[in-house]
């Protein structure tokens, strides 16, 4: 046993650099796989996260040198294979992975990037049917944003001079790939709008790898064509695999001959259109001569000399007269025939019609107050009765009030 004279004691900063130098010396630069949580990204740049399974958690820490070209967004929640060396942080003695590299468990970086970025663009409505724009019904001038030595920029002039020579092409020539791909693409898209001689925008290249075409799945890109004016059409080649871009495009077509040929085709319609359009003027003028021509024969037909035209009056006139004269007659008719119709009326409502059925008409005298019933009269009232021929005067000799009490 060391006496304790000569025991070595550490200071803190000693021991942490022991532990640091065996560390460094017993593990360096090791693979952890994990999922991250507290993730936290500082304004310097650097990313700090812990990576955790069921029974342990480390700190790590990336910095901004090594997380710059990071394709994908590092979150919560999200299993990783990370790559570095272990380390002390001296001020708080604490253990950590200096990550250099991280990769998505289960699923390339890159693919993990698209999905990640798809969905946010999504959320904002980049991608809505409501938003994009319709192509013109004829172009006559187009934006290319394509490589200039490239397959693509050749197929597109093949095809336009082909079925559309008339078409105005102005090619704005930029990388298709790498890492400043992007942003002179996005770049391109922008200066066509400001330059203002396009009537659309094709957005293209060849085909690929999906490496090769990353380009065309950056945010930047994805947000020109969004912001766009112009329509456009992206014709981003030969992949099965979408790309962002071809879900922002107003109009997405799987290669660049596809995308000169939409103009080709509404050149086609155009024409077709315009040529029934031209037949049906034609109709409509010929049918509009020969109804003046018909109209000008008749009006010739018409013209007739004073005297003729004289005679036809006078006849006319004398069709007048007939005509009043008969509708005079035959108002007559009528009238006899309604006042006839009124009199037979008359006389069937008249007291005298009623006496010819067998009635009579007593009257009170000397009143002449008709009798209506018996209360009215009185032994000794002299009555005169008028019949259907005649009449006769009496006395009453006796009021019966009830026709019961005659004895009838």
């Amino acid at each position: 046993m060391q006496k304790a004279s000569h025991k070595h004691i550490y200071t803190v900063s000693e021991i942490t650099q022991v532990i640091k130098g065996l560390l460094e010396q017993n593990v360096g630069e090791v693979w952890i796989e994990g999922e991250i949580s507290n993730f936290k990204a500082a304004s310097s740049g650097h990313f700090y996260f812990s990576l955790k399974d069921q029974g342990a958690l480390i700190l790590a820490a990336m910095f901004a040198y090594a997380n710059k070209g990071l394709k994908f967004k590092i979150e919560d929640g999200l299993k990783v294979i990370c790559f570095g060396k272990i380390d002390v942080y001296g001020p708080r003695g604490q253990y950590q992975i200096i990550v250099d590299r991280i990769e998505p468990k289960g699923i390339g970086s890159r693919q993990l990037a698209f999905e990640q970025l798809k969905k946010k663009l999504a959320q904002e409505g980049l991608f809505d049917p409501g938003h994009k724009k319709a192509l013109p019904l004829m172009p006559f001038s187009v934006g290319i944003v394509t490589s200039a030595k490239g397959a693509a920029v050749r197929d597109i002039l093949h095809i336009l001079k082909k079925g559309a020579s008339f078409v105005d092409v102005l090619i704005r020539p930029v990388r298709v790939q790498g890492e400043l791909a992007a942003s002179e693409i996005a770049a391109a898209v922008e200066e066509l709008n400001h330059f203002g001689k396009s009537d659309l925008i094709i957005v293209s290249r060849g085909g690929g790898s999906t490496e090769d075409l990353w380009a065309f799945n950056e945010e930047i890109v994805a947000r020109a064509i969004y912001n766009s004016g112009l329509p456009v059409i992206s014709a981003v080649g030969h992949q099965i695999n979408t790309t962002i871009a071809d879900l922002v495009a107003d109009v997405f077509v799987e290669t660049p001959t596809a995308a000169a040929k939409i103009i080709v085709d509404k050149k086609n319609f155009l024409i077709s259109e315009l040529a029934g359009a031209r037949h049906e003027m034609d109709f409509s003028v010929t049918d509009l001569i020969g109804g003046l021509q018909n109209r000008l024969t008749g009006f010739t037909h018409m013209l007739k000399s004073p005297e003729d035209r004289l005679l036809e009056k006078q006849q006319f006139l004398d069709e007048l007269s007939s005509g009043l004269n008969y509708n005079m007659r035959h108002c007559l008719e009528l009238a006899k025939e309604r006042s006839r119709a009124l009199i037979d009326r008359l006389g069937a409502l008249s007291p005298l019609s009623i006496l010819s059925r067998g009635y009579s008409l007593s009257m009170l005298m000397p009143q002449g107050a008709i009798v209506k019933e018996a209360g009215q009269l009185k032994a000794g009232d002299r009555l005169k009765t008028v019949l259907h021929k005649g009449a006769f005067i009496s006395l009453v000799q006796e009021v019966m009030n009830d026709e019961r009490e005659s004895g009838v």
